[in-house]
């Protein structure tokens, strides 16, 4: 029993240590494996030319076309007022606002009359003279001329003196009656009431400050760069306004609670002037109607709204349409080769909104844009490019033989092939 005692244990230790080599030694080494390349599933888009309309963003206040203080040219206490006197009333050209008491001119008005009278029969009553004066002159002449006071010229012409000025008189106190009575010079609305019945005006008393509604003005800003994109009616010395001036149009939006209203109009002068603050060209845009109702049944345009404009600039030809979700660091693009594997390209800017950017030269008809925005996106990567849902096979993602082989230059230029978008304005 006790030779097993000592030679059990190095039995024991040789046998695990013949396991132990045997299995990290003579075991078989694993067959290595490449691990498959990790794709990753973008959305794409083959670009086409098209032709790209531009729209200028802008903004401003609705102010009246035409805005007027009504000042009375008589004294007097006013007696009554019209019921479209009052402010935010409207009234129609001719229409009476309100009448100064006009006794007092009435009065004067009967005065000069009769006076006129009286300078009227003392010149019939000279002309009678006159021609006596010729008939005893010729009686006892003797031929000789007769003298101006002879012929009593100097007192006709006196009386017809007398007559006239009487009849200006006559005149001017029917014109001092009719200004009793204060008539709207066109079609507007009360903007500001400043007085009322029984209160004493003299010329020079602002009665009320008043607007036309026949069309409403908002201006405009324009940048420099906004303005290479759209013709505007400038006008030259010696030109009328509306001589063969286009007309760019313009829509206007502003939100009434929760509800956003669009009104049309154009755009019909440019100012005079460039603003010394902003350097920005002021432009003004024109609603015909503005307090119509319409059969959209939105609210009047009012004075003082502030609006939202989107100017309807030139058309861009032959170019392409980016969406700006692909643009990457400021200019760069992610193209999808015929292997499809992505391709960084700077591109050159001609226009951008808040949707979309305007490629020219830089890219090429029929090659394939990444639309997917791809935080870590590195040169040469493979992806699964999808065009509305179908998979691009390998060797299409080039755009063809014509992408292939360009190298530059002049080329054509193409839009994405997207439905084409509004340009709102610059970046």
């Amino acid at each position: 029993m006790k030779p097993l005692k000592i030679f059990l244990p190095p039995l024991i230790l040789l046998v695990c240590g013949t396991i132990t080599f045997w299995l990290t030694v003579l075991k078989k080494e694993p067959e290595r494996r490449d691990p498959p390349p990790v794709t990753t599933r973008v959305d794409a888009v083959r670009l086409q030319k098209r032709d790209f309309p531009v729209f200028l963003e802008s903004q401003g206040t609705v102010r009246a076309r035409t805005e007027s203080t009504l000042i009375p040219e008589v004294s007097g206490s006013i007696v009554e007022i019209s019921s479209a006197f009052r402010s935010g009333e409207f009234f129609e050209e001719g229409d009476v606002l309100l009448k100064i008491d006009p006794r007092d001119y009435g009065t004067a008005l009967v005065v000069a009359e009769a006076a006129l009278a009286q300078a009227q029969l003392r010149l019939a009553e000279e002309e009678a003279r006159v021609e006596q004066a010729i008939r005893d002159w010729e009686k006892l002449g003797a031929g000789e001329e007769p003298g101006p006071l002879v012929l009593r010229k100097p007192q006709l012409a006196e009386a017809k003196q007398s007559a006239g000025s009487a009849e200006a008189k006559v005149e001017e106190a029917r014109r001092d009656l009719e200004r009793t009575q204060i008539k709207a010079p066109y079609a507007g609305r009360i903007l500001e009431k400043r007085v009322d019945v029984g209160q004493y005006v003299t010329p020079g008393t602002v009665l009320a400050r008043i607007y036309a509604v026949d069309y409403a003005e908002i201006r405009l800003p324009l940048s420099n760069r906004q303005l290479s994109f759209i013709n505007l009616p400038e006008l030259y010395r010696g030109e009328s306004a509306t001589a063969g001036k286009n007309r760019p149009k313009v829509t206007l939006k502003a939100l009434f609670g929760q509800q956003e209203y669009t009104w049309k109009g154009r755009i019909v002068r440019t100012e005079g002037s460039i603003d010394t603050r902003s350097r920005q060209l002021f432009v003004v845009a024109q609603v015909k109607n503005p307090y119509g109702r319409s059969q959209a049944d939105r609210p009047p345009l009012k004075v003082g709204m502030f609006v939202k404009a989107e100017i309807e600039g030139n058309v861009m030809k032959d170019v392409f349409t980016v969406p700006r979700s692909a643009l990457r660091e400021g200019r760069d693009v992610l193209l999808i080769d015929e292997e499809n594997k992505l391709a960084k390209r700077s591109v050159e800017i001609l226009w951008s909104d808040q949707e979309n950017i305007v490629v020219g030269d830089s890219l090429r008809t029929g090659e394939v844009l990444c639309l997917t925005p791809l935080s870590f996106a590195a040169e040469g990567a493979p992806v699964d490019p999808q065009i509305q849902g179908e998979a691009v096979a390998e060797g299409e993602g080039n755009g063809g033989d014509e992408a292939r082989n360009w190298q530059g230059g002049e080329n054509e230029r193409g839009v994405a092939g997207k439905p084409k978008g509004k340009k709102k304005g610059p970046s």
